[in-house]
C-alpha cells in the first residue's frame, strides 16, 4: 500500500516529529544537540523559511516551521535537515546506518479548523516537552527550545527564531503579545483550556 502524499503548502506553520531509530536517546548529549543546531543554521542558510518554535530531545525533535510563499516545500527542508544531521552524526561517531526511525509527521496549522487555538496549543506542547520530561522545570531555561526568545526581547537564541504571526496578533506591543502568552502558558501549566480561550 502506498504511503500518503506528504501536504505541501506554501505559507503555511508545520508542526514537524521525527524520532531517533529505534526510539534510542541518540541526541542525548549536549553534543549532538549542538550539532542540531549547526544543521538548523545550515538549513536557514540554504533555505528560505521561519523557525517558529522548537525543542530538540533526547530521542525526538519538534519543529515548527513556516513556509513562505516562494521558498522550498515542508518536504524539501525536512530532507535536508534529516539527511545532513544524519550525515554528520554518522560521521562524528564512526557509524552507519539509519540515524531516524520513520518519515517526520506532520500538522498543517491553518488546515486545522480553529488555526489559532491549534498553533497555541502545539507551540506550548513543543516547548513544554523538556518539562515533561523532567529536564528542566521551566521552558526558559531549556537552551535546545524557542520559548526564551518570545519572552527575553535581549536574548539572542543558538538558532534564529522568527516570531510567529500568531504571537505578533496577540497585542500592539511586545509588553501586551508577552502578557497574552504568560496567560496562555499559565492556563497550559494547569492544564486549563476553556473554549474562550482563543478570541
Amino acid at each position: 500500500m502506498p504511503r500518503p502524499l506528504r501536504i505541501c503548502l506554501p505559507d503555511t506553520t508545520n508542526h514537524v516529529v521525527s524520532r531517533c531509530i529505534e526510539k534510542k536517546p541518540l541526541m542525548r548529549s549536549k553534543q549532538i544537540k549542538d550539532l542540531m543546531h549547526d544543521v538548523l543554521n545550515q538549513a536557514l542558510e540554504r533555505y528560505e523559511f521561519d523557525l517558529v518554535s522548537y525543542s530538540i530531545m533526547d530521542n525526538h525533535f519538534h519543529f515548527c516551521i513556516k513556509t513562505t510563499k516562494n521558498g522550498e516545500t515542508i518536504s524539501r527542508i525536512m530532507q535536508f535537515i534529516k539527511s545532513q544531521f544524519a550525515r554528520r552524526y554518522n560521521r562524528m561517531m564512526d557509524r552507519t546506518g539509519p540515524f531516524w526511525n520513520e518519515r517526520f509527521t506532520s500538522l498543517v496549522v491553518e488546515l486545522t479548523a480553529d488555526p489559532v487555538r491549534t498553533f497555541w496549543n502545539v507551540f506550548l506542547y513543543v516547548e513544554y516537552n523538556p518539562v515533561k520530561s523532567k529536564y528542566v522545570t521551566d521552558p526558559r531555561r531549556y537552551p535546545y527550545g524557542g520559548f526564551r526568545a518570545y519572552v527575553d526581547r535581549d536574548y539572542v537564541p543558538p538558532v534564529p527564531v522568527t516570531l510567529s504571526e500568531y504571537f505578533l496578533k496577540l497585542g500592539n506591543t511586545y509588553e501586551e503579545r508577552v502578557a497574552k502568552l504568560l496567560e496562555y502558558e499559565e492556563l497550559y501549566r494547569k492544564r486549563i483550556f476553556p473554549e474562550s480561550l482563543f478570541v
